[in-house]
């Protein structure tokens, strides 16, 4: 079935690297001229536009492999790059338990990455990189809004959304107003680069995840269209694509914005190729605990005398990472939203019988 989304690697780029052994390049399966067999991958690489993901794979196959029991293979470009014609290839690869790693120019694959988790999966958990916020209560889908139609649905599968990395000159008030309304979550660049331990758990909670490289600094990635001079070092963004990689919930992730045209000495695709790379570092470090798993969570029971109220709070001996349990009663299709990720902060700020933010924000978002 794959073959019909998909077509090889440009075979004269990839044998024109001098690859040892110990560089990904060599440790990958890649389809250059029969698709490989992907029932033992878990992790799969996706091109939407040729000159761009091949870009990316010319840096990326050359930096080492130290996570060689993780199966990765290389599937390719995608046929055609329209948004239909993705969703379904999304949905193939997640039904069989591959994580796909998408590569592409437009960050508006964003919205076919959304449709293709909605086709099998209600109530979506997604979290999204950017300088801006490409949404707008006001204004139409044809402003370059692209989560218009996602936000704007009156019967959106959305459950919570996360925006990591937004520019407050970028973005007017009524937006920022609007996502505060919904109850979802808005960190911006300054409060992001000042406690970037503190944005895991938010990533951790994710379905899927969209990166837009123009989060980085116009220094870091002066081939990508939109890119200004705040932003992310690539330092701080390799740190969030591992926090993504090593959340055992997160389905799919989109890396976006690369421009070939405009990447001088292949600077922005080596930042991209980076980014890549340490997303694979956190996958192969997945522990296997929530939603994987419950076995080695201990429970903590924090009682807020005052107000006759308790939380109960779970930790993981295998991560030592933390959840709270959000105290109400859901149905079926967004009971996994119950317990959801914090930090050991939450954890001593609830010791103080100090509500959470994190708590109440879970608890409106379910109506309570």
């Amino acid at each position: 079935m794959l073959e019909n989304w998909l077509r090889p690697i440009n075979t004269e780029k990839s044998a024109a690297l001098p690859l040892n052994k110990y560089q990904l390049g060599s440790r990958i399966t890649r389809f250059e001229k029969t698709l490989p067999n992907v029932k033992k991958v878990k992790v799969a690489i996706i091109g939407v536009g040729e000159a761009a993901a091949d870009s990316v794979r010319e840096e990326l196959y050359q930096m080492s492999c130290p996570f060689r029991r993780l199966k990765i293979a290389d599937l390719g470009n995608v046929r055609k790059q329209d948004h239909s014609f993705i969703i379904p290839l999304i949905k193939e690869l997640v039904d069989g338990k591959i994580l796909p790693i998408i590569i592409g120019h437009d960050n508006f694959l964003t919205q076919a990455q959304y449709q293709a988790h909605q086709s099998f999966q209600k109530s979506l958990n997604m979290t999204i990189v950017d300088e801006k916020i490409h949404f707008h209560p006001r204004l139409s889908e044809d402003e370059g809004l692209f989560l218009n139609p996602i936000l704007n649905k009156a019967d959106s599968d959305l459950f919570n959304l996360s925006h990591i990395g937004c520019q407050s000159h970028f973005v007017d008030d009524n937006v920022f107003d609007a996502l505060e309304e919904r109850n979802f979550e808005c960190v911006r660049l300054g409060k992001a680069r000042a406690d970037l331990p503190e944005l895991e758990p938010i990533i951790r909670d994710a379905d899927l995840m969209s990166f837009n490289l123009a989060a980085l600094k116009r220094l870091e990635v002066p081939g990508v269209d939109g890119a200004t001079p705040s932003g992310f070092f690539t330092e701080e963004a390799a740190q969030i694509s591992r926090y993504a990689g090593m959340s055992d919930k997160l389905k799919s992730i989109g890396f976006y914005g690369v421009n070939p045209d405009l990447d001088r000495d292949n600077a922005s695709a080596k930042v991209t190729a980076q980014l890549i790379w340490y997303f694979l570092d956190g996958v192969f470090n997945r522990k296997s605990d929530f939603p994987v798993s419950t076995q080695g969570l201990t429970e903590y029971i924090v009682d807020f005398k005052s107000y006759n109220y308790q939380i109960t709070f779970w930790n993981s001996s295998k991560s030592n990472r933390w959840w709270m349990q959000v105290p109400v009663k859901t149905g079926k299709d967004k009971r996994r939203h119950r317990l959801i990720p914090c930090s050991y902060a939450d954890y001593q700020m609830a010791c103080e019988e100090e509500m959470p933010e994190r708590l109440l924000k879970a608890h409106r978002r379910f109506g309570k």
